[in-house]
């Protein structure tokens, strides 16, 4: 954060690393905000939902006839974001072929639209980002180094909400703040038990998860504080099943009843349950296959 200001005043490209869900395009587009284009467009392309045959008509555009369907010119989005940003997201998702064509353009400042010899200049400010490991692609071959280099003069690595429990509470009152003036509720904060089990969830999904949880919060809660118990069923903690009554019988029905009660504890996960009960595979498996005749 105390790097944006600086890199938002450059005029080279910037590569966003960092998990699913970290914000990378919020901070492309802070990024663009506190830059001398912040008067243009902000235009995002998502490189991996476009299939690579058409990335190129979609990032350069295209000339009548220059394919099949192709009855009039079309604007692509270097053009439509000249003067502003451009923000290619999951590019670590961009064929080769592409990349060498996004390379040529950040170098020379110029492109030619798809069925044109004629070259177009460029102002565009490229911000880039992806939660691939862009290095180790490039190492192997599957990501230009050339590229990779020159989209990453500035760098940002925006780490994982894992590893910032910290931001949680400032991040779930920001949440809570936006869901109440966009649902005209009033929900007045976390619960106590509430707050705790966020700060102990680990979080796969990041700030996109922790902002889904709070928005599902919101279908149950309309006023007061979330409890534990307008969270998602995956965040309480698992219920309790009543103990099993005492074993009795023989030593082999003392031994399936054991078994069975714990391959039931573990839901049917035998690897669970065989370091519950501190036995190998082979034996819980002839425990359970014999039966309380098993000795």
């Amino acid at each position: 954060l105390a790097l944006l200001p600086k890199i938002a005043a450059s005029p080279s490209p910037v590569l966003l690393l960092g998990e699913s869900g970290t914000g990378k395009e919020l901070f492309a587009r802070a990024i663009h905000d506190l830059s001398s284009r912040r008067d243009g467009a902000f235009v995002a392309v998502n490189c991996a939902a476009i299939p690579g045959e058409l990335l190129e008509s979609e990032l350069f555009g295209h000339v009548r006839g220059a394919f099949t369907d192709a009855k009039t010119e079309r604007k692509g989005r270097f053009e439509t974001a000249r003067g502003g940003t451009l923000f290619l997201d999951e590019i670590g998702d961009m064929p080769l072929p592409m990349q060498a064509k996004l390379l040529r353009v950040l170098q020379e400042k110029s492109f030619e639209p798809l069925g044109s010899d004629a070259s177009r200049s460029t102002d565009v400010r490229v911000v880039a980002a992806t939660n691939r490991d862009l290095a180790a692609m490039a190492a192997s071959g599957e990501f230009r180094r050339d590229l990779f280099y020159r989209l990453g003069v500035a760098r940002l690595v925006l780490p994982p909400l894992r590893d910032r429990p910290e931001d949680i509470p400032l991040l779930a009152a920001a949440f809570i703040e936006r869901f109440n003036l966009l649902q005209a509720k009033a929900v007045s904060g976390l619960a106590e038990p509430a707050l705790k089990r966020l700060l102990r969830h680990d979080y796969p999904g990041n700030v996109r998860e922790l902002q889904n949880i709070l928005e599902y919060a919101f279908i149950l809660r309309g006023q007061g504080q979330i409890g534990l118990t307008d969270l998602p069923d995956y965040l309480l903690p698992p219920r309790e099943t009543p103990p099993s009554p005492p074993a009795s019988g023989t030593m082999r029905a003392v031994k399936h009843q054991a078994a069975q009660a714990a391959l039931a504890r573990n839901h049917g996960k035998r690897m669970e349950t065989c370091r519950e009960l501190g036995i190998t595979k082979d034996t819980l498996r002839r425990i359970l296959d014999q039966g309380p005749g098993y000795e």
